[in-house]
């Protein structure tokens, strides 16, 4: 795997080209009708649906978090907000999550957002070499190591999902 810079780049891919850490970037034809995102990446970059994980935009206490779960999993909210020390966890509303985030739903990315806010990164992401995220748009994904990912965003890992 190689620094790879994308000729248009997003946010998240810029900020991964200032911090020189290494990904690759992956590509596919996104399916205006289908709404299972991550599903769809694994799907057609034919890739382990375990390996590519979804971003979660959370209120937890109020205050935002980026929850990162696989696809195949989903996330525990209780567990979420004990990871951060907080009693509630909640999802955010897709007006707001985009809002805050500057990305669209499906394309929201933990990297390069427009108001950063913290990581966590289900614990069983650490079980593969490299994970998928999304590089800021749909049928755009970044493929990385678990740890540079966590480095770049300060991520913390925790058991926060469910796993089929």
């Amino acid at each position: 795997m190689a620094v790879r810079s994308h000729a248009a780049a997003t946010p998240a891919l810029r900020v991964l080209n200032l911090a020189g850490v290494e990904y690759s970037v992956h590509e596919f034809d996104h399916d205006q009708t289908t709404r299972r995102y991550g599903t769809e990446a694994a799907e057609k970059l034919g890739v382990d649906s375990h390996r590519v994980f979804k971003t979660l935009y959370i209120l937890v206490d109020g205050e935002p978090v980026n929850a990162l779960v696989p696809v195949t999993g989903q996330l525990d909210l209780k567990a979420l907000a004990g990871a951060r020390s907080a009693k509630k966890a909640q999802l955010a509303g897709v007006a707001e999550a985009e809002r805050r985030t500057g990305y669209v739903t499906g394309g929201v990315s933990p990297l390069g957002q427009r108001r950063s806010a913290p990581v966590v990164i289900d614990q069983s992401a650490q079980d593969h070499d490299t994970i998928f995220v999304s590089a800021g748009r749909r049928g755009l994904e970044i493929e990385i190591h678990p740890r540079d990912l966590a480095m770049t965003t300060n991520a913390q890992f925790a058991k926060i999902a469910t796993l089929d």
